[in-house]
């Protein structure tokens, strides 16, 4: 699907149309965290067609990896990327913290729904943590609206500790519940946790009726409703702790300039953000696009207030999991 010609899909509101934007022209290097099985690399191809005058490269790994080698690179004295966009906000906050990022205008910040503007990085599109459940198997009734009442209940659940995106949400319990109490809750969830290799994983599972619920980000269990509509799972949330962050991708510029910035202005239009939401089932971070089908406003849901940026704090995280034995 053209992603700039989308703008029946985007609401009035804050995000501008790509046609409010400037040109693109000369060399810029992008380093792009992998995700989203192609729909980023979509969303460029259809900013280089729009500017034939922009000489854009792409540096593709790991987001956690891209972020080390940014980090490195500063170290010895070399910039090789103009523009970091990673798939997780901990890897944006290791390279923020190194000093490394460039501060954007508060025209392009305020673009971005309250409690998503940050001075030095844009949030680009969010992701929430939810409990897929098997609607065969439990009602909302039965789910508690507390993750950490999990840790005590006898419901099987599904989730996936080697995946970055759990890590993230196990870096933003121990910032609001503290290492000790996360602790107890990973040695009580174990009990009863069936490990998957993904997320994708662990909805799957559920749906199959091998577990209640597990852990996931929300798109994996709107993907699979949306290519089976009569799955036998739904999504339940919590209210006001980690088992319902809302995390984000984001980017940042690492060299000064306009074309940088310019760029990431096209990351927030209402055509990109529109496509993110319609094909990858994200949520859109810019002010007056509509969310996925399927998903609940954020203003609806009760998200902790974490800065995001903390999740870079990661390697408590893994020696928790590893000295309880999830990892």
């Amino acid at each position: 699907m053209p992603i700039f010609i989308q703008r029946s899909l985007a609401a009035d509101g804050g995000a501008v149309s790509v046609d409010q934007l400037p040109k693109l022209e000369g060399d810029i290097t992008l380093y792009l965290g992998r995700g989203e099985g192609g729909l980023y690399e979509n969303v460029l191809e259809a900013i280089r067609k729009r500017n034939p005058k922009l000489n854009l490269k792409i540096r593709r790994g790991a987001t956690a990896a891209l972020a080390n080698s940014i980090v490195a690179e500063a170290k010895a004295g070399v910039r090789r990327a103009d523009v970091f966009w990673a798939v997780d906000s901990g890897a944006i906050g290791l390279v923020s913290d190194a000093g490394l990022a460039r501060p954007l205008p508060a025209d392009l910040t305020s673009q971005l729904k309250p409690g998503f503007q940050y001075p030095q990085w844009a949030p680009v599109t969010g992701r929430i943590r939810t409990l897929p459940y098997n609607t065969d198997r439990l009602t909302p009734e039965q789910i508690p609206e507390s993750v950490m009442a999990l840790a005590d209940s006898d419901l099987s659940i599904g989730w996936a500790p080697a995946y970055a995106s759990f890590q993230s949400f196990i870096t933003a319990m121990r910032l609001l519940e503290g290492e000790k109490a996360t602790e107890a809750w990973l040695r009580g969830v174990s009990r009863q946790a069936t490990n998957y290799a993904g997320e994708l994983g662990v909805v799957m599972a559920v749906e199959r009726g091998e577990v209640d619920l597990g852990f996931a980000n929300h798109y994996y269990t709107l993907r699979l409703k949306n290519g089976k509509p009569n799955a036998k799972v739904d999504l339940a949330f919590t209210k006001n702790d980690a088992g319902c962050l809302v995390n984000a991708s984001g980017i940042l510029a690492l060299s000064d300039g306009d074309l940088p910035i310019n760029f990431i202005r096209y990351l927030l239009t209402k055509e990109v953000q529109a496509y993110l939401a319609s094909e990858a089932y994200e949520i859109p971070l810019a002010n007056g696009v509509k969310p996925p089908q399927g998903l609940p406003a954020l203003d609806t849901i009760s998200p902790p207030k974490v800065d995001l940026t903390q999740l870079a704090d990661l390697r408590p995280t893994l020696n928790l999991m590893r000295r309880v034995g999830v990892l």
